[in-house]
């Protein structure tokens, strides 16, 4: 309940912080219109001025150097941040204690969803896209920092996600592949050694811990503030051509989710078990709605285990295992959020997202989703990790990405809808063809 009482307090802090931000960079603009331009040059230089761009002190940029250091508080977390989450998460998975034909169909089916979510969020986002609903029409002199990504073969990416030194891979964080890379090998050699990786294993669980910890000060103290300056400064610097768009990835967050929670979980389970779907997803429904009124999978958990075991027919047994096993790695949702995401920061930012760029990823925001850790909102922390992998790191990328981090409570509760309902048909799934799906109970309505 104190956690719950904890993130309800970061959402409305959010909230405050968008119309705040929203309230005055409107205003900033109506005054722009308003006096003399050589004032407004004054105003500018002392809240908005971008320090990096001027040879001297022309400018203190107040607003700026608040939302640098709340990006940068964040870069400096990425990489420790993706090797101890994913590396423990491996470690759990991988414990031999839970290893068997369970545990390898759970995983499985769980993987399969992610990548079925992924492709659809992809192409979905992509027509988004096309029809130019994530176009920002920007003035003259800041078109001029838009980047593009030159052409090369996709097949490099895979020759430069193995590092040839660890120790550059993880210094830089426009190498998450290889951080990926380095993370997975790491959990799975921790799990073959056994005892003998406990020291060290130890070790990044207490550094998880302190990354856990940096973050929910940066997210809960830092993030409201940094916020109101970087959506007040994008209104004031840029005009308002970042609404629509904003408006646009938030609808298609939400619509996209919702329809995949009704079509990619009951052909799933029709497909493999041969059950009616349409009774998945009236059992499931109330799980799904409870899970978007509280904001949160670990307080769905009982309610969803409850249904399963009782409405479902589904065993005690399996559910204690596959239910929390998905609450920790099962996050298709936050995939399919962040595909979207990602075109939206893209494209606002005057990159051309291809579909080799949305290849790309899916595969880091799958490994990623698996080793999400518990913090605040951690799903959109998650996608400047995604950002940074793809090299997305200009000043316009942070301001889309600003803007995703603000307004992701209405697209997070499809969002986690999405994830909760997914455990669920995992669980049937692995139930039935573990033969220990009870189908009376299943088909009782």
């Amino acid at each position: 309940m104190k956690a719950q009482k904890q993130k309800m307090s970061i959402i409305k802090k959010m909230l405050i912080a968008v119309v705040a931000g929203f309230a005055v960079g409107i205003l900033c603009l109506f005054i722009k219109g308003q006096i003399n331009a050589d004032v407004w040059d004054v105003v500018d230089a002392i809240f908005f001025q971008d320090i990096t761009a001027t040879k001297s002190i022309e400018g203190i940029g107040i607003f700026y150097i608040i939302g640098q250091l709340f990006m940068h508080g964040l870069q400096m977390m990425i990489v420790p941040l993706v090797l101890c989450s994913l590396s423990l998460a491996l470690c759990s998975l991988a414990d031999p204690k839970k290893l068997g034909k369970i545990a390898g169909k759970t995983f499985i089916c769980y993987i399969c969803f992610y990548v079925v979510a992924a492709a659809l969020a992809g192409a979905a986002a992509y027509f988004v896209k096309s029809m130019g609903w994530f176009d920002v029409n920007l003035p003259a002199k800041e078109a001029q920092e838009l980047v593009t990504m030159d052409g090369y073969n996709p097949l490099v990416t895979v020759v430069n996600a193995v590092p040839s030194n660890i120790v550059s891979s993880l210094s830089s964080n426009s190498t998450i592949l290889s951080v990926v890379v380095v993370a997975i090998v790491l959990g799975l050699c921790m799990t073959a050694l056994g005892e003998k990786a406990q020291p060290l294993k130890r070790v990044i669980e207490v550094l998880n811990d302190i990354v856990q910890m940096a973050l929910n000060f940066i997210i809960n103290k830092v993030a409201p503030i940094a916020i109101f300056c970087m959506i007040a400064r994008a209104f004031a610097v840029y005009g308002t051509e970042y609404i629509s768009p904003t408006l646009v990835w938030i609808a298609t967050t939400i619509i996209v989710s919702l329809l995949l929670v009704v079509t990619i979980y009951p052909i799933g389970v029709f497909i493999t078990t041969g059950l009616n779907p349409i009774t998945f997803l009236k059992k499931t429904a109330k799980i799904g709605m409870f899970a978007a009124a509280t904001n949160s999978s670990a307080a769905t958990l009982p309610l969803n285990t409850k249904t399963c075991t009782e409405e479902l027919g589904c065993s005690k047994e399996i559910s204690s295992f596959v239910l929390p096993t998905g609450m920790t790695i099962n996050m298709n949702g936050t995939t399919a959020m962040h595909m979207i995401a990602i075109t939206f920061i893209g494209t606002a930012a005057g990159i051309n997202v291809t579909p080799a760029t949305l290849a790309l990823t899916a595969f880091l925001s799958i490994c990623t989703a698996i080793g999400t850790p518990a913090v605040p909102v951690a799903g959109t922390t998650m996608v400047y990790v995604v950002m940074m992998g793809l090299g997305f790191n200009t000043e316009l990328c942070l301001i889309g990405y600003s803007l995703v981090l603000a307004m992701n409570y209405l697209p997070g509760m499809a969002v986690i809808t999405l994830n909760v309902v997914g455990d669920a048909a995992t669980n049937v799934i692995v139930n039935a063809k573990e033969k220990r799906l009870n189908k009376e109970v299943y088909d009782k309505k």
